[in-house]
């Protein structure tokens, strides 16, 4: 038994969407668009407890380093530069334990990001240590805890939708 689409799709063409990825921000819109609005909301109050926007942007940055999402890093790491974050750390981020360039409430706000994003981990008796992250308010720990949330969902969202990361051609001069 076909379907309507099926029945009026062109010699191929089921064969064709079949391989190629189901883009979830096309397929189911306004759930996309109730992600896009979450996270402009959990920004908005993470800017409301104090916390900056470069530290915003790490928080996306190592989030999307962990689940190994190329396009929320490119993405993320452009953003971070564009509001004055240094190339030097974000080359470093994945290594933040083990350097000098972050402040007590960047290295709280990123093991928070590692708790929830590895979740699995936590779970299993791995758990965020109280002294990295006594630098946060409960409000900042909050509004920390719901960016990672968020950009894990949009990691997997870009991940399983299979977005394309192509470097980027200079035009010929």
């Amino acid at each position: 038994m076909s379907t309507i689409s099926e029945q009026s799709a062109p010699v191929g063409a089921a064969e064709e969407q079949q391989h190629s990825p189901l883009r979830l921000e096309r397929a189911v819109p306004a759930a996309y668009q109730a992600l896009l609005l979450a996270g402009k909301e959990a920004n908005t109050a993470a800017l409301k407890t104090g916390l900056e926007q470069k530290t915003i942007e790490l928080i996306r940055v190592r989030a999307s380093q962990l689940n190994g999402c190329a396009f929320c890093l490119r993405m993320h790491s452009r953003d971070a530069v564009s509001v004055g974050e240094t190339a030097d750390r974000v080359a470093v981020l994945g290594a933040w334990r083990d350097t000098d360039y972050f402040t007590p409430i960047e290295k709280a706000a990123l093991a928070v990001t590692e708790t929830v994003t590895l979740v699995a981990d936590h779970q299993s008796g791995r758990s965020t240590r109280h002294d990295l992250t006594d630098a946060l308010s409960a409000e900042q720990h909050a509004a920390v805890r719901w960016l990672a949330i968020i950009i894990n969902a949009f990691n997997r969202v870009a991940i399983t939708s299979h977005y394309e990361v192509a470097p980027e051609h200079a035009a010929a001069s």
